[in-house]
């Protein structure tokens, strides 16, 4: 069953992330490389998102659309990158969020299934 990941931070924390020294990001990095190793055989496709000021969102609004710099979400957390994955069950999935390295959170939602 396909479930994806979805890695979340805070604002706070991503800024915090954007400002630390490159030994800490190199460490931070190491641990993700290691996780992705150690679970490969179960991840069907990841990426890393840019960050929400790169974001453009187009609204829809009685039959008109706005298009407009920055992200649709307007919180205080902000959405990292995701990873789909492939496993047995629900638990399977929690296990993979419960041990990611990098984020403050990750939501993990069933991927609805494709027919044919």
């Amino acid at each position: 069953m396909k479930y994806m990941l979805i890695f979340g931070n805070t604002t706070e924390g991503s800024e915090e992330w954007a400002n630390a020294p490159a030994e800490v990001k190199a460490q931070g990095y190491a641990k993700i490389t290691d996780w992705f190793a150690k679970n490969g055989s179960k991840i069907v496709h990841t990426d890393q998102l840019q960050p929400p000021s790169t974001a453009t969102t187009v609204r829809h609004d009685n039959g008109s659309t706005i298009v407009t710099d920055g992200p649709f979400i307007e919180a205080k957390e902000t959405i990292a990158g995701y990873a789909v994955v492939d496993v047995d069950d629900l638990d399977g999935a929690l296990e993979l969020a419960r041990t990611w390295p990098a984020s403050e959170a990750v939501e993990v939602r069933p991927v609805v299934p494709r027919e044919g």
